[in-house]
């Protein structure tokens, strides 16, 4: 008799959807090619899963960067301002004590 399909594998979204449609089929053939096929679909499910989970890593990795490059022109932007501001109250202080002498 056939062996139903497990829970993960019916569940699973990260699964495509051929993979899911492999399994039910393997599912249906004879059990010397099914005990044969199976384990090799199950891997290929397991290296699914992981593929899919280091896309996400990754994808949150460039979100995160994407996030500190804009705090860090936002503070590049603040400290070119500051700098400004402060070359310009140093030229009115050097403007104020040359006409002191």
């Amino acid at each position: 008799m056939a062996r139903p399909l497990s829970l993960d594998w019916r569940k699973d979204q990260q699964l495509p959807r051929e993979l899911v449609d492999l399994r039910n089929h393997l599912d249906q053939l004879p059990l010397p090619m099914r005990d044969q096929l199976i384990p090799l679909c199950d891997r290929a499910g397991h290296f699914a899963r992981l593929q899919s989970r280091l896309v996400r890593i990754a994808q949150d990795a460039v979100d995160q960067l994407q996030l500190d490059i804009k705090y860090l022109l936002f503070d590049l932007e603040a400290t070119r301002r500051e700098r400004d501001e402060l070359r310009e109250h140093l030229q009115a202080m050097d403007g104020e004590f040359e006409t002191e002498e």
